[in-house]
């Protein structure tokens, strides 16, 4: 019953700010981050100095949805294989 009234109490301008803040929060901790991590993979050895300089200001701007992915991708480059 309580939770009724709580939810009719939100106004329109609150969803409004709670939709805007879960955007900017799947934006900066979601799509940035994964799409630095692709551009780094895919470029990391045929930069030059300015590309390089912006993509580690980008990885220190979106540091925290970098570190959320960090367990689970791997840009080690491909080994020789078993020998």
């Amino acid at each position: 019953m309580t939770f009724v009234v709580l939810v009719s109490q939100i106004n329109n301008n609150s969803l409004l700010v709670i939709g805007a803040y879960a955007i900017l929060g799947l934006f900066y901790l979601i799509l940035v981050p994964l799409s630095l991590f692709y551009w780094m993979n895919s470029r990391w050895h045929i930069m030059g100095k300015l590309e390089r300089l912006g993509v580690y200001g980008l990885v220190f701007l979106f540091f925290p949805g970098l570190i959320l992915f960090s367990p689970f991708l791997n840009l080690r480059m491909n080994g020789q294989g078993e020998d």
